[in-house]
């Protein structure tokens, strides 16, 4: 193994290589905030805070505040156990909150604790992030997952700023991106300002060591993910289940989530056999990009189904086969109103999974397919607990006849759910508190001067 420190002629190299950076991310920042302004991927009226222009006032100047950033929905939601532990310990303490997509801004927005300010990340260029920083003067930065920013990371260096990475993963091509020649000395140089690298697991914990992470800096904690399904409902989303679940008349349902382009073409020749044997079948199908829902409705109208878009408020008939959700941030209350889901981004090889958490702590039985990515760890951690947690499905031959089965055999599929909420209690209980002690402690050690400890 390599040493987990960079020799002085590495180091040399990565400041050379994060002086190339730094001046080639200044020179494109306003071509590239004005390509995705042109594409639809900026808030329309929010996109200068992408410059570090603020849209909120900093709360109590002087005092600390504490910075968490994720660039998408997945990983905000999985920084949220977090931020609501945060908030419960330290209620004075001003939080910030940053994501970068839009998916992650219509959903977070509203789950968020009432004090945390929340607003859109700065482009990782010079100005933007002096700008931000400068303005906001956070304490400490918690990042999520592989939001690995040279301009952030080395300005927060630069300041003294304690940086850490939570839930923190390295794709296998990110790895041998930068394993390369000309990629080694920069992220050596970013990993080695990091304070704590809390990783998913002892595969992505060696990735980061081999890229010169130093190993008193690692430590596990588990999967944020785990706790992602653990949100008490409001009354708002009460309500909305009561009403789904009066519209659906105790009608035999299950769901399709986070389905991707072409994956709706498994999932609705699966319906189509299973109506033969169970006629009142309906399905609930969840595309993964809202947008994606206009193939979809054009595809049952060819095959003559009949279905409703949830965003037309449309009542569900007993005629209604297919109920598209078309809405963006209900999935996770849509798993409360049905006994079977099957998570998508998994049926096609050049997909890698989705995070199947919520749907266990709703209850669910869970079905994925056989492409799951980095999620695969968490599939062997839940079948630790209990085989029957999550079904890994093969393909489509599979996914019909094991609907099949659990459609019936109620026993079959009780015990399926069961196994899901149980395996998903077991896992996520202290998660969220593992981290945040490890954070604790790396924030006694390099933050006390700052006053977010006593």
């Amino acid at each position: 193994m390599r040493p987990a420190h960079a020799p002085a002629s590495a180091a040399r190299g990565g400041l050379a290589l994060y002086e190339l950076y730094r001046a080639a991310s200044r020179a494109a920042a306003p071509a590239v905030l004005l390509w995705r302004r042109l594409r639809g991927l900026e808030h329309p009226s929010r996109w200068p805070e992408r410059l570090g222009r603020p849209s909120a006032a900093r709360p109590r100047p002087g005092s600390p505040l504490v910075w968490f950033h994720a660039v998408s929905l997945g990983e905000g939601m999985a920084a949220l156990p977090v931020v609501r532990h945060c908030v419960r310990l330290h209620p004075g303490l001003p939080i910030l909150l940053t994501t970068t997509t839009l998916s992650a801004f219509e959903v977070i927005k509203d789950l968020l604790p009432d004090a945390v300010i929340y607003q859109f990340a700065p482009l990782d260029c010079p100005d933007a992030i002096e700008s931000f920083i400068g303005y906001w003067k956070p304490s400490l930065i918690l990042l999520m997952e592989s939001e690995l920013w040279p301009n952030l990371i080395m300005s927060a260096a630069e300041k003294g700023i304690a940086v850490a990475l939570l839930n923190a993963r390295m794709s296998l091509k990110s790895f041998n991106r930068w394993s390369v020649r000309l990629g080694l000395p920069l992220v050596s140089l970013m990993l080695s300002k990091l304070s704590l690298v809390i990783p998913l697991s002892t595969i992505q914990a060696v990735r980061f060591q081999l890229l010169h992470t130093p190993p008193h800096k690692i430590h596990f904690a588990g999967d944020l993910k785990y706790a992602v399904g653990d949100v008490e409902a409001g009354e708002k989303e009460l309500n909305t289940i009561k009403d789904l679940q009066q519209q659906f008349n105790h009608r035999t349902i299950w769901m399709a989530a986070s389905i991707h382009k072409g994956e709706e073409e498994v999932i609705l020749r699966v319906h189509h056999e299973l109506i033969k044997t169970h006629p009142s079948l309906l399905l609930i199908l969840v595309p993964r990009h809202p947008q994606d829902s206009k193939d979809v409705s054009l595809a049952l109208k060819k095959q003559k189904v009949n279905f409703v878009l949830r965003s037309t408020k449309e009542v569900v008939s007993s005629n209604t086969r297919v109920y598209v959700v078309d809405t963006l941030g209900e999935l996770r209350m849509l798993y409360k109103v049905a006994p079977i889901a099957v998570v998508g981004g998994s049926f096609l090889p050049s997909l890698a999974g989705h995070n199947f958490s919520e749907a266990a702590a709703a209850g669910c039985a869970v079905l994925t397919g056989p492409h799951v990515g980095h999620f695969y760890h968490m599939l062997v951690e839940l079948w630790q607990i209990n085989p029957l947690a999550v079904k890994q499905l093969t393909g489509e031959v599979e996914l019909l006849e094991s609907l099949k089965e659990m459609l019936g055999d109620s026993k079959a599929l009780e015990a399926r759910q069961k196994a899901a909420k149980d395996s998903y209690s077991i896992m996520s209980d202290g998660v969220v508190n593992c981290v945040w002690n490890l954070v604790y402690m790396f924030a006694v050690d390099s933050q006390q001067k700052h006053g977010i400890v006593d």
